[in-house]
């Protein structure tokens, strides 16, 4: 039986599919059997942060009873399964969020980790995801209401009974370190430890445009080191820094399906 981890955060914009798409391709180098799941029903993006927007069938279609899940899983070029959510305002009529966990149950079956691209907010989306998941990883940005909304994400699971592993602070610039809540700010704010600190970086924003993972796009940037560390720390691989051995062999096997 595989790991269900939501990633969410509550506000919108934070880098929740940024943080799936790498952390998956991460995971994956670390020799996981990976699927990513884009939960997010009205506003999905994770096809588009992977390069494969258009697909026949979709999460859509698997809850409104129209297709099994191993019908909506495609196969990345990294080796990672991919279930997306439809691009089509169409498809949300008839489209049920509550029946996510129990198509969930047939992508955990042969792999070792799912990963739940979350939807922005607290709404039916989010919650469905999070009642499918064993645990949550919290994204935000250093910013109070980033930080604040991170908060209510974290209660919501914890009424839920889902554990809180820790958060993915992301796009943290030490150039606006004044404008930034510090990082012991965000540790008292959510009570969480903080697991990765991803800086702003131009080559994320170079990844997305290129639809590539900036993991795959610039595997040396200080981002990619950033989510390859988190991958490591998940799976209890030792990872000490980018000159590390693992890390070059992470950055040899990325370059192979560039």
């Amino acid at each position: 039986m595989g790991r269900i981890i939501a990633v969410s955060g509550g506000k919108g914009g934070v880098g929740k599919t940024t943080t799936v798409a790498n952390l998956g391709l991460a995971l994956r180098k670390l020799g996981k059997d990976v699927t990513l799941v884009d939960t997010n029903l009205t506003t999905p993006s994770l096809s588009l942060h992977l390069g494969i927007p258009l697909y026949p069938v979709t999460l859509h279609d698997v809850l409104r009873g129209d297709a099994y899940l191993t019908e909506a899983m495609y196969i990345h070029q990294s080796g990672m399964r991919i279930v997306p959510a439809s691009l089509s305002l169409e498809d949300l009529e008839g489209t049920d969020a509550k029946r996510v966990s129990k198509a969930l149950q047939d992508a955990t079956a042969d792999t070792d980790i799912v990963l739940l691209d979350c939807a922005a907010g607290l709404g039916n989306e989010t919650i469905a995801a999070l009642k499918a998941a064993d645990d949550l990883l919290i994204v935000t940005n250093p910013d109070l209401p980033s930080v604040t909304d991170a908060l209510k994400t974290k209660k919501l699971a914890e009424e839920l009974g889902v554990k809180t592993l820790g958060v993915v602070l992301n796009r943290v610039d030490a150039k606006k370190k004044h404008a930034q809540l510090s990082e012991r700010e965000v540790k008292e704010m959510l009570e969480t430890p903080i697991l990765a600190r991803v800086p702003e970086d131009v080559g994320v924003q170079e990844a997305i445009h290129k639809k590539s993972p900036v993991v795959n796009h610039r595997p040396s940037a200080p981002s990619s080191r950033e989510f390859v560390r988190l991958a490591a720390s998940l799976t209890g691989e030792q990872y000490t820094n980018g000159h590390s051995g693992f890390f070059e062999k992470f950055k040899t096997w990325m370059m192979g399906f560039s």
